[in-house]
């Protein structure tokens, strides 16, 4: 686990990297109540006992922390200086190939995008949630500066992670991914497909028009984010049935970040 843990402070809020298996524990029983007890994620039954959810990759990650400085409701999110809020598990590129591998890898084939860049250091997010009554912009923007601090101490630059809609129901999100996947792969050479054996099939539902803003308008905050950005998405969809979603894979070359937000985020790494 890595010990660099800067932290930023913005009002009751900051962020920083867990710096224990206490506080990773912290964050595993924060996603619990998000995925298990809020979005109906179907957990292993040593999962639910512990009221934890984790898998084998936690222990290779590093961990960001939203902390509020004021006493929670809920004693189990509690860490040192505060609550936690809101969480998001980073994996670098090296430790991954050490290691299991990306997450993502399950659902879409990175790996040939990482051998056509070769020079490039890769960072995979994943596991991203925030308390339901703690959601909100600043929330949101702390969790992008501790992820944009990350990638710049690491000197990151690129991107990747799944990134989810809630429920199974192709049709529900149709118009959503098909958007995504007409407009926004992005050029060839950053190009990732899902596993065919793992990939929906979107062509059999009937085309409907409806405005591309109101497309976006009505997406996931955080896919809505990644959007603003700069990212690409990969050529697919999955469904995970373990944690209720449908997930599209996030791609988001540093280069390609709107320069706009380095004046608030601060500018990349040379």
């Amino acid at each position: 686990m890595n010990s660099q843990s800067q932290i930023t402070k913005r009002g009751a809020l900051k962020i920083r990297l867990a710096t224990t298996s206490e506080e990773v524990r912290v964050a595993q029983k924060l996603r619990y109540l998000v995925f298990h007890d809020e979005l109906g994620a179907k957990l292993s039954a040593k999962n639910r006992l512990a009221k934890i959810e984790s898998d084998a990759f936690d222990d290779i990650c590093d961990h960001l922390l939203v902390i509020r400085e004021t006493a929670s409701n809920n004693s189990e999110l509690s860490v040192l200086g505060g609550s936690v809020i809101g969480t998001y598990r980073l994996l670098k590129q090296s430790v991954a190939l050490q290691n299991h591998g990306f997450y993502s890898q399950a659902e879409f084939d990175v790996m040939p995008l990482l051998a056509r860049k070769p020079e490039l250091k890769f960072l995979e997010l994943g596991r991203s949630c925030v308390l339901k009554d703690e959601r909100g912009s600043a929330v949101i923007e702390i969790l992008w500066q501790g992820i944009w601090n990350y990638v710049r101490q690491n000197q990151i630059d690129a991107m990747i992670g799944c990134a989810s809609f809630d429920g199974t129901d192709i049709e529900t999100h149709r118009n959503s991914l098909q958007f995504l996947l007409a407009n926004k792969n992005g050029p060839e050479e950053w190009h990732v497909s899902a596993h065919p054996q793992h990939r929906i099939d979107l062509k059999s539902a009937a085309d409907t028009k409806q405005d591309s803003r109101s497309i976006i308008f009505h997406l996931p905050p955080l896919i809505k984010g990644y959007l603003r950005l700069g990212c690409f998405f990969g050529d697919g969809a999955v469904i995970d049935e373990m944690f209720n979603t449908i997930d599209v894979l996030v791609i988001l070359p540093v280069s390609n970040i709107n320069p706009r937000y380095f004046a608030r985020f601060g500018e990349p790494t040379s």
